[in-house]
C-alpha cells in the first residue's frame, strides 16, 4: 500500500489532490488486486452510506465523507480501473441507503454508529496489516 493512500485510510487527510498523470497512447499492463482490496472497497462503500445517512440525519457532515472519498480515489497510484472500483463501491452505498430512505429513523441512527465503527476499524486493520511499518 503506498504512503498517500495508508495515511487517508488511517485518518482521511485532507491534503492537496495528486497531480493526474497524462494518459498513455498504449493500454496500462492489468495489475494485479492488491491484498486489501477487499477492505479498501469495502471502505468506500461504507462511506457512500455514510456521506448519505450523515446528511438524511442532518449531522452535517455528509459532504466530508465525499470529499475524503474523491482525495483517497485522486491519491491512489493504481489504474484508472481500480479507481473506478472505488468510486463505484462508494456509489453503491450511497445509493443502497438513498433508495431505501427517506427520512433520518431509528435504523438509519443505528446504520450510523455501526458503519462509523466498522470504518475505523478497517482503517486500523488495513493500516496495521499492510501499512508496511
Amino acid at each position: 500500500m503506498s504512503p498517500a493512500v495508508l495515511a487517508l485510510v488511517l485518518v482521511f487527510a485532507q491534503a492537496a489532490p495528486a497531480a493526474k498523470p497524462a494518459p498513455s497512447p498504449s493500454p496500462a499492463p492489468r495489475v494485479e488486486a492488491p491484498p486489501y482490496e477487499g477492505d479498501l472497497l469495502r471502505l468506500g462503500e461504507l462511506m457512500g452510506a455514510l456521506a448519505y445517512l450523515r446528511e438524511l440525519c442532518h449531522d452535517g457532515d455528509g459532504g466530508e465523507f465525499r470529499a475524503k472519498m474523491a482525495h483517497l480515489i485522486e491519491s491512489d497510484p493504481r489504474p484508472q480501473e481500480a479507481k473506478d472500483q472505488l468510486a463505484g463501491a462508494f456509489n453503491r452505498g450511497f445509493e443502497g441507503y438513498r433508495t431505501t430512505y427517506r427520512v433520518c429513523t431509528a435504523n438509519a441512527r443505528e446504520a450510523i454508529a455501526v458503519y462509523l465503527d466498522e470504518t475505523q476499524r478497517l482503517a486500523r486493520d488495513v493500516a496495521a496489516r499492510y501499512g508496511g511499518g
